[in-house]
């Protein structure tokens, strides 16, 4: 059986979808499961079964020795508030100090940045637009391109897809379109779209036949690299041949990932192919981080699937984690991001943190 099927760019024999791919891992000693997708139990935190907590009380017995024996005339001293504790997030891991993005006078060079995950509703088309939307209030021209068939991107901006005179279909297949022709502004200022219909879904049998195919979408982006500062692509939910255009024209990848056991077990085959892009077609691209969403801490679920996550993936995994909450759609039917629909939600804290998170790792290096 074909890793991609026919006509797919890569072909070859034998599917990859059970293989793990080679990522971070703990020790056999930490007594972490053997593979990836094996369920792990959940250690709560402050038990005596939690080695954090074992930690920390060594830690403070030991400063209560060290303050005995410097300072004997006060027995008794609480050593436990010198304990700095520092602040764990939904990750587990210690929140970073991200700092305000700086300003900038000059945009162009953009990064190009996919959204991919093959399993559907992973939060692809939330996440670019209410990314997109925050580096926008941060400063950086941001565009913004709907490479989904579904058009969910351009819809969840307010846009009609039966109203769309030209699409990036036109744009693909048509050598007398020209970008600017496609672009349209969106009510977020700084922001703007490539949109997408139904139509794009003749393009990825009509490349077939292409010379150079998978790097159609590179082709027709390229004069928009002097532009932006920030290209954030919404791939469709497949491994077919627009994803592998996708990634072939990006710089990074961001994964979504929904907090649940069947979307963690489905990352292994995504990994497969971004290794296959980057050994065949784009030396340069890199995965720029794993997203967890629809996150609830709740449920004892939600919490076993993002240790699992962070033990597999380290520290690509961003501390930043999507929770889930109704303003998401209820912001979608209203045709606008998050940041501007309820602006002091949690959601739309949590996608400026993300907006912080991606300036300091991916674009301000």
């Amino acid at each position: 059986m074909n890793d991609f099927g026919s006509g797919h760019p890569f072909g070859g024999q034998g599917s990859s979808a059970s293989e793990i791919p080679p990522m971070y891992r703990p020790a056999a000693s930490a007594g972490g499961p053997d593979r990836v997708s094996d369920p792990i139990p959940f250690r709560r935190p402050g038990s005596d079964q939690d080695p954090r907590a074992e930690m920390q009380k060594a830690l403070r017995g030991e400063i209560q020795e060290e303050l005995h024996a410097a300072d004997p005339v006060v027995p008794g001293a609480d050593a436990t508030a010198l304990v700095a504790e520092p602040k764990l997030g939904p990750t587990g891991r210690p929140m970073p100090d991200l700092p305000e993005p700086r300003p900038i006078g000059i945009h162009g060079n953009a990064r190009v940045i996919s959204m991919c995950n093959q399993k559907g509703g992973v939060g692809k088309t939330t996440t670019t637009i209410n990314l997109g939307a925050a580096l926008a209030e941060f400063g950086r021209k941001v565009l913004l391109v709907d490479f989904d068939p579904q058009g969910s991107l351009s819809v969840g901006l307010g846009l009609n897809p039966h109203d769309m005179e030209l699409s990036i279909y036109n744009l693909l297949m048509q050598r007398d379109v020209t970008i600017d022709e496609v672009i349209v502004p969106t009510s977020v200022p700084g922001m703007d779209l490539l949109p997408s219909n139904i139509d794009l879904s003749a393009a990825e049998v009509q490349l077939v036949h292409e010379v150079a195919r998978e790097q159609t979408l590179q082709r027709v982006l390229q004069p928009a690299i002097a532009d932006y500062d920030v290209i954030l692509i919404d791939c469709q939910p497949s491994l077919g041949l627009l994803t592998v255009n996708a990634l072939t024209a990006s710089d990074g990848v961001i994964v979504p990932l929904e907090c649940e056991y069947f979307a963690l077990r489905g990352v292994a085959l995504l990994k497969t192919t971004i290794d296959k892009v980057t050994e065949r077609l784009n030396p340069k691209l890199h995965i720029d981080g794993v997203l967890g969403t629809m996150y609830d801490g709740r449920t004892l679920h939600g919490r076993e699937v993002m240790e699992r996550l962070v033990q597999a993936w380290g520290d690509t995994v961003f501390h930043t984690v999507i929770r889930r909450t109704v303003k998401f759609s209820d912001s979608t039917v209203a045709g606008e991001p998050i940041t501007s629909y309820a602006s002091s939600s949690a959601g739309a804290d949590s996608y400026r943190q993300l907006a912080k998170e991606v300036l300091a790792r991916c674009l301000e290096e």
